[in-house]
């Protein structure tokens, strides 16, 4: 049914030829009497021939996020801002520092753009990602927003987009919101085949979100029925309780839908990382879906088949599907998969025959922890918990927020290892930065909602690309554990920060 607005709504897209881009676009042009449709893009062969089916539908920029003039093309004159492109895993890996350029450069640019139209300023959609909160591995799978950002040791694409949430959310614009992405099944994903699908461990978690779910979720927040207290918030995208899987799961699931062998047949469990990669199930996923309605709740298993069925797959998968000959012959597979894991660079096991201490440490704990990983058939396949362990964010969350003031600051700060410096704020004021201090003496402002609601803390003391720093500072999580008990209960029980190990002295290596 179409809905009737009085006006169309001007919606400036960034992205529009990636996987949530380009399925936003089509859902935007699915009702494109109700919207004028602007996008930016990179004038490369790839991009032209994305969008060569929709000119004279769309406008077309062609040019940079990291060109400040280009993003203030798309901003002038739009009512809403879809901020959905940049740099993404596995590039991101492979290219840390124009991942750094894109993804930081552009939420700068659309900051300022955005403050630049003054009383005229469009509303800004920001599209995190579960990246941002790092290693939740059982107990502690469950998480929501608000729970401590920590993005895991080496994850470019992580820092890059828990900075960008920070400069937009905290900018002075007056309406925006962040929707951390988890990972979006998509046909294309079938094709995936990069070191970084041993990153992940075995029981880890992740709940999954649909391409078309996330093309349908930036349509619905366009409409001028969202109401006034959806804005200035945070929250988690998923697809629901269906796609709350182990990795395990998935693999199996996938293999399946390619026509391969089970994960046990063409991988070796020391292949998979024991932690360090983000994905965890959401206690508050349905708030967004709430607002939104933004759902199509298809069965996992039935959307998998769908992927399955896809004209985008290779013809070599086509061709093992059809012809069931990797299920027959796994021997034939395997070989395959394990020049993934002994690839240079990005393979695990590459890490462990040239002995890299840093990448061991982060992504198995040690050599001894890593010699003691079972085999298969000792390998624990079970589904993690349906039990949540709650994280305390160090104030009452049931006490409305306008009734809030600068003892509820002073609570959460020291809750932090920290403490908030302003002695004073206007009741129920969640906007106005405060002056705050952390354990290391840091000090540095931020809003109550970024911290309280987002989860952040100091800059100084966390992993970003400061300022005009050359390079983001090491990763000192297990320290910030023994200072910081808002971190600590998240970090302690999957580490041991009380011993000084390697992982104080993670540094970025590879940064180019």
């Amino acid at each position: 049914m179409s809905h009737i607005y009085m006006k169309k709504t001007n919606v400036f897209l960034t992205g529009a030829t990636g996987t949530m881009g380009s399925a936003g676009l089509k859902e935007l042009l699915a009702s494109k009497e109700e919207y004028n449709i602007r996008v930016l893009a990179l004038p490369t062969r790839r991009d032209r021939r994305i969008l060569a089916p929709y000119e004279g539908q769309i406008e077309i920029i062609w040019g940079d996020l990291r060109n400040f003039d280009d993003v203030l093309r798309g901003v002038e004159g739009s009512d809403i801002v879809l901020h959905v492109g940049g740099m993404v895993s596995p590039r991101a890996d492979y290219k840390p520092r124009t991942t750094r350029e894109t993804n930081i450069g552009a939420a700068r640019n659309i900051r300022d753009a955005v403050l630049a139209q003054g009383d005229k300023q469009p509303k800004v959609v920001y599209i995190g990602s579960v990246a941002q909160m790092g290693d939740r591995r059982e107990p502690l799978h469950w998480g929501r927003t608000g729970d401590p950002i920590c993005v895991s040791a080496y994850d470019h694409y992580g820092i890059t987009k828990a900075w960008a949430e920070r400069i937009l959310t905290d900018s002075g614009i007056r309406h925006w919101v962040s929707l951390r992405q988890s990972g979006i099944l998509y046909p294309a994903i079938l094709n995936n085949y990069d070191p970084i699908m041993f990153h992940v461990p075995i029981r880890g978690v992740l709940e999954w979100t649909t391409v078309e779910d996330s093309g349908r979720l930036l349509e619905r927040i366009c409409r001028p029925t969202v109401p006034d207290e959806f804005w200035n918030r945070y929250y988690n995208i998923g697809s629901g309780a269906e796609y709350r899987i182990s990795n395990y799961e998935f693999e199996r699931l996938l293999l399946e839908a390619i026509g391969c062998p089970r994960p046990e047949q063409i991988f070796e469990a020391r292949w998979f990382t024991t932690r360090n990669f983000h994905g965890m199930w959401y206690l508050d996923g349905d708030v967004l879906e709430q607002y939104l309605h933004f759902r199509a709740n298809i069965p996992l298993k039935e959307y998998f088949d769908q992927m399955s069925r896809s004209s985008s797959l290779p013809l070599g998968i086509k061709f093992a599907k059809a012809t069931k000959v990797a299920k027959l012959i796994p021997f034939l597979v395997k070989p395959a998969m394990a020049f993934m894991a002994y690839k240079k660079e990005h393979g695990t096991q590459r890490w462990i025959r040239e002995q890299n201490p840093l990448r061991i440490s982060a992504y198995y704990g040690s050599m001894e922890d890593y010699r003691a990983i079972p085999d298969w058939k000792h390998t624990d396949l079970s589904r993690p918990s349906d039990k949540a362990v709650i994280l305390d964010h160090g104030y009452d969350e049931k006490k409305p927020m306008e009734e809030f003031t600068i003892e509820d600051m002073q609570k959460a700060a020291e809750f932090r290892g920290g403490k908030c410096l302003s002695t004073s704020m206007k009741k129920g004021d969640w906007d106005t930065q405060l002056e705050w201090q952390c354990a290391e003496g840091h000090t540095f402002k931020a809003s109550p909602r970024l911290i309280l609601l987002g989860g952040h803390w100091c800059p100084e003391c966390f992993p970003y690309p400061y300022a005009d720093e050359p390079n983001p500072r090491p990763w000192q999580w297990d320290a910030e554990a023994r200072r910081n008990p808002f971190f600590a209960q998240m970090w302690t029980p999957l580490h041991n920060p009380s011993s000084n190990n390697v992982y104080d002295a993670h540094i970025f290596d590879g940064w180019e």
